[in-house]
Formats: structure tokens, C-alpha cells, sequence
């Protein structure tokens, strides 16, 4: 099988490629609105999409009670929407009932630098972790053997996020056909896209060493991949 080189245009300058990450933002919540919604000081490092959470202070400890994304910037400002925090949830540990406050403290590209990696084969997946060294990716064998577990070579949203909160990661990363994302993990809004070659091949549902992804009978959500990129792709659709 011929070795397929995967170039990333956008990172035709090596340096830039190294440096790249986002950065966490932490700033104070100056008002509150009706629609749950709060205003904060904007900065370069927001992005439209992008998500955190709110940490409250209890005496000397502070403890995350919401999840937030961004939904607007504008003069100087930007708007983020209150949402519910179960990336941490466990039976035994109830959710916080504390609503968020003017001067509540609110961290934005939260687990930025951890990242899910779907690509469709192992050249793609080394040149990629090669390429953004600053990130950490967790390793597809992982979400894998989720999915053989809970025999679902189709992957949807909820598999990802689910795979996210498990592995404490706040970005997934896509590579496609002609384009590869950078996507919050929970709201799978795309955060950077950038412009790459054509894919020579795939593995289904993407590459992992783990074999055996199959379906089940009884699980009629269950089917397998024909088309990678349709699938992936889909992911991303703001209608869905």
C-alpha cells in the first residue's frame, strides 16, 4: 500500500505549528442576565464557541458549578451562556445547586489542551501528533475500545463527549478530506479548521488498533461506516 503524506498547509511554517495551543482564560463575571446568560470582559484568546466553566469560592476552595460557552463578543465585551456541568458527574456526587454570581470566576478554553483524535489512518495520526506538540492527544485506542464495547462502529456526539468527559478532554480533532477541525467536545462547535491534502485511505470507523468494532442485533442505532468523511462531517452540522 503506498505511504500517503498528510500535509498541513496552514502549518507550512514549522515554528508556528510547535506553538500552536489555546490558552486558558480566567476572568470575572461583570453582570448577569435574565436569558442565563453573563458578560465578560472579551480578550484574543476567546472564541466564538469555545466553552468553560464558572468556579465559585466556598471560603478557601473554589469548585466549578456551571458550564459556559461563548456566544457573542462585541466592544470589548463578551456574552457566554450558563450550562448545565456534568463533565465530572458521578452517582455518589451530586451536582452543585449554586448559581452563578456576579464576580464568580469564569475559565474559558477549559481542558483545551487535551484533545480526542479521530483520523483515518496510523501515517495521518503520527504526522498529526507530530505536528501540534503542545497538545495532548488521547489515544484512539481508547475511544476504540469503547466503542467495540458498546458495539458501535458509528460513533455519534454523544459517544465523543461521553469518550471526552471520561478522558478529561476539551477538544476533539477531525481529520478529513481536504480539511482537519479542531471542535469543543461538548458542543461541537469548530474552533480552528485548517487546510489539508487529500486522504489515499481510510480504517473504519478510524484508526485504532483495537479490531473488532462490530454491531449487534439488538442495538438499532448500531450500524457501520461507508462513508468516513459524510460521517465525520456530519458532526459538525449546526442543524443536527
Amino acid at each position: 500500500m503506498k505511504r500517503f503524506v498528510f500535509i498541513l498547509l496552514f502549518f507550512l511554517n514549522s515554528v508556528f505549528a510547535a506553538s500552536f495551543h489555546f490558552n486558558e482564560y480566567k476572568t470575572p463575571i461583570l453582570s448577569i442576565d435574565a436569558d442565563d446568560t453573563a458578560t465578560i470582559v472579551d480578550s484574543p484568546e476567546i472564541v466564538l464557541g469555545s466553552s468553560g466553566v464558572v468556579l465559585h469560592k466556598f471560603n478557601t476552595q473554589s469548585t466549578i458549578i456551571a458550564r459556559v460557552s461563548v456566544v457573542s463578543k462585541s466592544g470589548g465585551f463578551a456574552k457566554v451562556r450558563f450550562e448545565v456541568f456534568d463533565m465530572l458527574e458521578q452517582s455518589a456526587l451530586p451536582l452543585p445547586g449554586v448559581a452563578p454570581k456576579v464576580g464568580d470566576t469564569v475559565v474559558l478554553n477549559y481542558l483545551y489542551n487535551r484533545s480526542v483524535i479521530v483520523v483515518p489512518n496510523k501515517e495521518i495520526y503520527d504526522e498529526i501528533v507530530s505536528a501540534f506538540p503542545n497538545m495532548i492527544f488521547i489515544h484512539p485506542d481508547l475511544v476504540g475500545a469503547y466503542l467495540s464495547y458498546e458495539y458501535k462502529p458509528n460513533p455519534n456526539r454523544d459517544d465523543f463527549r461521553k469518550m471526552c468527559s471520561q478522558s478529561a478532554a476539551g477538544l476533539i480533532f477531525v481529520a478529513m478530506d481536504g480539511r482537519s477541525v479542531f471542535a469543543d467536545c461538548q458542543s461541537f462547535e469548530i474552533l480552528k479548521e485548517f487546510e489539508t491534502g487529500e486522504v489515499e485511505y481510510y480504517q473504519l470507523p478510524f484508526y485504532t488498533r483495537v479490531s473488532g468494532i462490530d454491531t449487534v442485533f439488538w442495538k438499532l442505532d448500531s450500524a457501520h461506516i461507508n462513508n468516513y468523511d459524510q460521517h465525520y462531517d456530519l458532526l459538525f452540522d449546526k442543524e443536527r
